[in-house]
């Protein structure tokens, strides 16, 4: 167990927004946690008094400074990335993070086959017909909207853990050849962390090719399809940068699901305006919310999403799990699941 006082309950803070019924299930699943629910957008609008008391805080981006919350062990994110922490003094002290990593993967995944297939067969251009009304003949409809072929097309992953491995399921029963991008230039982190994965089991072996970052420039000149799922760190910040864009090969499509910052925004959007490359589906971008002024706006051959690709359907119930499964296991003194490595940034 945590250093708590003998006999005192952990006591459980979130500054999120969930429903009476998820609090009193996830009190009923671990009744020796004190459970309680401040909404709130700044530490602020969360009492000293209660501040103080803090064992565990469940938030997305409310930190208290280290020394307003001297009993607090562990923060549990409410959110898969961390780069929006590391510049907060919590980071630099010894309270543990997790994530709710493992959320996402399906929805993501089922994102990127959608912006895929939408790539394929030409959604950007089919968009800018029923914005114009205007029924294209037969021939300028064969010309403009014949649908790449998927079999044999190469997808390359520049981040293929949870979330990447289960694009490459799905994106290996379309017949496409999956190329994983990871830091290691292995499968897995070779620490094996506990992760949660909320993704359906595997029975089949990975279909991917495992590659290094230093082979990122070789393999995204093969690629059909550049997906980047990649978590924002200083190693990855404009890890797709324009020398990666400019040597993609002519057609393809880069699709960003990770956060902004990891691809050169203008060097994207050069080869997007020369034809170099054939289109993009982004869902994050540098500065966000993405601006009316922006230009992603009118690319003819973008897709432009609003930050959505990680919104999960069966989010309440899987966090509940995740959020019950860790608060046990730290009652217990057990290694908790989603654990932040700091060095790393995720």
């Amino acid at each position: 167990m945590s250093d708590q006082h003998v006999g005192e309950p952990v006591r459980y803070l979130s500054t999120l927004s969930f429903d009476e019924d998820w609090l009193a299930r996830l009190q009923a699943a671990v009744p020796e946690v004190e459970v309680r629910q401040i909404p709130a957008r700044s530490p602020a609008e969360v009492p000293s008094s209660v501040w103080a008391e803090v064992d565990v805080l469940h938030t997305s981006a409310v930190f208290p400074a280290p020394a307003a919350a001297p009993s607090l062990r562990w923060i549990q994110l409410d959110t898969s990335g961390v780069d929006h922490v590391s510049a907060e003094p919590i980071w630099a002290s010894d309270v543990a993070v997790t994530t709710i990593g493992g959320v996402s993967p399906v929805p993501l995944a089922e994102y990127v086959l959608w912006a895929i297939l939408g790539t394929a067969h030409r959604l950007p251009q089919l968009r800018q017909v029923t914005t114009s009304r205007e029924w294209p003949d037969p021939t300028s409809r064969w010309q403009r909207f014949l649908p790449a072929s998927l079999p044999g097309a190469t997808l390359v992953v520049v981040g293929y853990g949870r979330i990447g491995r289960e694009i490459g399921r799905l994106a290996d029963a379309f017949g496409m050849k999956v190329v994983g991008v990871t830091r290691s230039g292995s499968a897995g982190r070779a620490e094996a962390p506990l992760l949660a994965d909320f993704a359906p089991s595997r029975h089949s072996p990975d279909p991917a090719q495992i590659v290094g970052p230093e082979r990122l420039q070789e393999v995204a000149a093969t690629a059909d399809y550049l997906v980047v799922i990649v978590p924002l760190t200083p190693e990855t910040r404009n890890l797709v940068d324009a020398e990666v864009i400019a040597g993609l090969k002519p057609g393809a499509a880069v699709i960003n699901v990770a956060r902004g910052g990891i691809v050169d925004e203008q060097a994207l959007a050069a080869a997007l305006r020369s034809g170099a490359i054939s289109g993009a589906v982004l869902d994050v971008f540098e500065v966000e919310p993405l601006p009316p002024t922006a230009t992603w706006w009118d690319e003819p051959n973008c897709f432009v999403t609003p930050h959505v690709a990680g919104l999960a359907p069966l989010y309440s119930d899987q966090v509940l799990d995740l959020v019950s499964s860790n608060l046990r296991r730290f009652v217990n003194g057990e290694p908790l699941l989603n654990l932040v490595d700091r060095e790393r940034g995720y």
